[in-house]
């Protein structure tokens, strides 16, 4: 999607958020709805009744009336998608929206006077029940739009978001091979040699949301004085997320535009990031580090970056096993736990090469992905021979 900053008046706003209560409002019926269903029972109502039941609430209800019927539908559109995604295994099962935290809704059938340009960097978009509202135009809205999604960020900003499938970035066609290593400490090492760094806030800022965090704390459920902490605090943990995207976009297009070939571990992010507190039964340990390790995670973008990696490069990034690449010699093959001194230094026993652990990573994960390649007819890419994990004789 391509995501606009929105500019709404006052009163916009105030329609706005009417609309966002309206699509979170039918959004958490759905759940419910959903939630009553048992075995045995009759089916939970599919999209056809849900629209049908919506009908019957709009007459009976004229606060609800009131709205758009295409917010409250989308809304209800959307839901089916998400049960959908849940039964295929791919996204978990849908959960209530809260207030303040999951605002928005969703706009079809765009047409192409929907949205237009008023001056360099001012445009326009027609919202039902809303009018022209103006966004800024950083860039060219994309072609053929037939869909947009109006955001509210927990900041209290405003964004447009466009449905488009964006134009693939064009291979180099050099030949040009690359792994990439995602960790904590070097958001990406490639086997370049080179480190990338996801940015996030400077030490000042850090210091200034930890002090917003002790005063959230302290002040008063549904005061004004907590609603004023926290939206500062949303201010700056947003300008966190928008580096962190900023850095993906850049990051991705320029692997893109660089390499023919982008070769990534196939890491299981969700898993990894599963919290550890347990059960009351059987609490979990070290929950407290664990957290921390799955912020950390988070704050680097591994998914994120191989999100846009395959939207930008379709078809020219390969996903490896990480197992071992860690722990194996990309000189020699050789695979010794032993061998990473410490979090950023790799030094082989057995051949002595020594290099960043993170950089002996990439290079590992650039020659799986090689073999992978040559297996199905692809360009060949030189490096060791792939070797078992042996065990060292010291």
């Amino acid at each position: 999607m391509s995501r606009y900053r929105l500019q709404p008046t006052p009163a916009q706003e105030a329609v706005l958020l009417e609309h966002c209560g309206h699509a979170r409002f039918v959004w958490n019926l759905a759940v419910e709805q959903h939630e009553h269903w048992r075995a045995g029972r009759k089916s939970a109502p599919g999209f056809a009744e849900q629209c049908r039941q919506l009908t019957q609430a709009r007459a009976e209800f004229a606060w609800l009336r009131a709205g758009s019927v295409i917010v409250q539908q989308q809304a209800l559109k959307d839901f089916a998608q998400a049960m959908a995604n849940f039964f295929a295994g791919t996204h978990r099962r849908p959960t209530y929206r809260k207030r303040g935290q999951h605002e928005g809704f969703r706009i079809v059938a765009v047409q192409a006077d929907d949205v237009r340009r008023l001056s360099r960097n001012v445009g326009e978009v027609r919202i039902p029940k809303v009018g022209w509202v103006h966004f800024r135009w950083s860039r060219n809205v994309p072609d053929g739009v037939k869909s947009y999604r109006i955001i509210r960020d927990r900041a209290g900003r405003w964004h447009v978001a466009f449905a488009a499938i964006p134009a693939p970035i064009p291979a180099p066609e050099t030949g040009a091979f690359v792994g990439v290593d995602r960790g904590v400490a070097v958001s990406a090492a490639l086997s370049t040699g080179e480190m990338l760094h996801a940015p996030g806030l400077r030490e000042t800022e850090r210091a200034r949301l930890r002090r917003l965090v002790r005063k959230l704390a302290r002040a008063g459920r549904g005061s004004h004085r907590r609603a004023t902490v926290k939206r500062a605090a949303a201010k700056l943990r947003a300008r966190e997320t928008d580096r962190r995207k900023d850095w993906v976009e850049q990051t991705s297009t320029g692997l893109a535009r660089r390499f023919d070939v982008i070769a990534v571990e196939d890491l299981k992010i969700g898993n990894m990031t599963r919290s550890a507190r347990g059960t009351l039964a059987e609490p979990g340990t070290n929950i407290r580090a664990k957290a921390g390790l799955n912020r950390s995670i988070l704050a680097a973008g591994w998914g994120q970056l191989v999100e846009r990696l395959e939207h930008k490069a379709p078809g020219r990034v390969v996903k490896i096993n990480p197992a071992y690449t860690s722990q194996r010699c990309s000189a020699c093959g050789i695979v010794d736990r032993e061998a990473r001194e410490s979090q950023a230094a790799f030094r082989c026993r057995s051949c002595g090469y020594a290099a960043n652990a993170d950089v002996n990573a990439a290079r590992n994960i650039q020659h799986a992905a090689g073999h992978a390649v040559s297996a199905r007819e692809g360009p060949r890419v030189a490096g060791p021979v792939h070797r078992e994990p042996q065990p060292v004789l010291c």
